[in-house]
């Protein structure tokens, strides 16, 4: 049986990082051209005033308050969903990268990738996890 070190090669690690990245891809504009469809089929004949500012709606503005409200199957949640999504993608080749790191026993590229990893997490969630 091979080890976990034969699994994970470099060619092997690249296959998984582009499968990763395109699946990412294509279920981000999945999900945000559902969002989009529903919103043009719901909204698509109402006139727009761009003469009153109205803010963001309440949960718009948060990864819990999209989830819920994609959930919901409102349109712009779940076109903000698409969005959350795509900015997921390349941090979850991160993860893995980090993963397959490890599988390797490449500390050097693990500690280098777990920082860049917490990097990325601490700039879209912030100091308050």
């Amino acid at each position: 049986m091979p080890s976990g070190r034969a699994r994970w090669t470099d060619e092997r690690v690249e296959q998984w990082i582009g499968m990763l990245l395109r699946w990412g891809v294509m279920l981000s504009a999945a999900v945000a051209s559902l969002g989009a469809l529903v919103y043009v089929a719901r909204y698509g004949g109402s006139h727009v005033s761009y003469a009153t500012f109205h803010r963001v709606p309440p949960g718009l503005d948060s990864v819990g308050g999209v989830l819920r409200g994609a959930l919901a199957l409102r349109s712009r949640w779940v076109m903000q969903l698409g969005l959350l999504l795509l900015i997921a993608t390349p941090v979850a080749r991160v993860a893995l990268s980090l993963v397959s790191f490890a599988l390797q026993r490449d500390r050097t590229y693990m500690v280098m990738t777990a920082l860049v990893l917490a990097l990325l997490l601490f700039g879209l969630v912030g100091p308050g996890f």
